[in-house]
């Protein structure tokens, strides 16, 4: 059963229904396991409806057991499991004719572990990006808070001491941080609600797609991270195409899946044009050429790859490129930014304190003098 098309027969009134979630989407580990365990069970020959309850069982979140005794249900009321996939909300269209190409072409099982190594392959990358960001990010907040601290409650306790001595002139880098520290203190409860204001609009607006926009517009003018992004996404969009291709999805409709599975606007937008194109009998490559975002190599790979009828091959070397680019731009992110984030707090620090200690070493000097 394994090789061939999964079907039950039976009575199909029950399609109708599909789990949401409340709009949630099971998350990338989920699905790993999901078809991970798919691949190994039905490789030792147990058959589909049990290897379904297994996964249920070894599954503890709710959501999840309901999800599978969903299509488990589907299945035994004669749909295949392409089609019970495709009743779910929380699986693409890519899993699922991904799947029912495996169907047709008794290749289901590859399919199951082609999807296990995509997501797998999603959630490293994944974790090496929030390990590249996380300890800077962790360090800017610590910086933000230390000069808070002391511009707010460090400062004022020196300002004390400077008024008792009426006839003493501050320096003016000392009167410029004195004057910043009242700001901040004159305004705290108008910068606590502009934050909470940003908080929100964030939150609001996260999903609005001319916020996100605007924010993929603002990340990838910033240097390194934008460039890192812009890989990220496009190794996503060559193991898309490579997994899509492996599977004989024609080119066309390869476009049209991956097109809804990328949420990154510069790849989606130009995957518009391309597919119009195609149908107008434009090549590939002459299409990707009118859009900056994919880069020299790939446009020149891919000519090689539509030339000798070889794109999926082109798209895996690609996402090998693009793959070991990240990790090299991940340890160029950890060796330079985290640097220039110490010496700038440190800076900072170093020039409120010593803006503090002027007049004392000067008040000093003088009372010495008149000794």
């Amino acid at each position: 059963m394994k090789n061939k098309e999964i079907s039950v027969m039976g009575n199909k009134s029950f399609f109708n229904r599909e789990i949401s979630f409340f709009g949630e989407k099971i998350s990338d580990k989920t699905k790993f396991i999901f078809f991970s365990d798919l691949h190994l069970l039905l490789s030792s020959g147990i058959d589909i409806i049990s290897t379904l309850e297994i996964i249920n069982d070894n599954f503890k979140n709710k959501k999840e057991k309901d999800l599978i005794l969903q299509i488990k249900k589907n299945i035994l009321n004669g749909s295949t499991f392409s089609d019970a996939l495709s009743k779910s909300a929380m699986f693409s269209e890519y899993e699922w004719y991904s799947v029912k190409i495996g169907e047709e072409t008794g290749k289901l099982n590859i399919i199951f572990k082609n999807l296990s190594d995509y997501y797998e392959k999603r959630i490293e990358q994944k974790r090496k990006i929030i390990s590249t960001f996380a300890y800077p990010v962790l360090v800017l907040i610590t910086a933000v808070g230390t000069v808070f601290f002391m511009l707010a409650f460090i400062v004022p306790m020196f300002e004390d001491v400077f008024k008792r001595f009426n006839n003493t002139e501050l320096p003016y880098i000392t009167s410029k941080i004195i004057s910043i520290s009242k700001i901040l203190r004159g305004n705290i409860l108008l910068i606590t609600i502009l934050i909470t204001i940003l908080v929100l609009f964030f939150i609001i607006f996260r999903k609005d797609k001319k916020f996100i926009r605007f924010q993929t517009k603002v990340l990838l003018h910033i240097p390194i991270i934008g460039e890192m992004i812009k890989m990220m996404h496009l190794h996503r969009f060559c193991l898309s195409f490579e997994l899509l291709l492996g599977s004989k999805t024609p080119l066309l409709k390869s476009i049209h899946i991956v097109k809804k599975m990328i949420d990154f606007y510069p790849i989606r937008d130009a995957l518009d044009i391309i597919e119009k194109d195609i149908l107008k009998g434009i090549s590939l490559y002459d299409s990707m050429t009118k859009f900056d975002i994919f880069d020299k190599r790939m446009l020149s790979l891919v000519k090689v790859g539509e030339e000798i009828n070889k794109l999926e091959d082109i798209f895996s070397k690609l996402k090998e490129i693009y793959i070991s680019e990240i990790d090299h731009k991940s340890s160029t992110i950890g060796s330079v930014i985290e640097p220039i984030l110490i010496i700038f707090i440190g800076a900072f620090v170093a020039i409120i304190l010593i803006s503090m200690y002027l007049p004392i070493f000067k008040l000093s000097s003088t009372m010495g003098g008149t000794f």
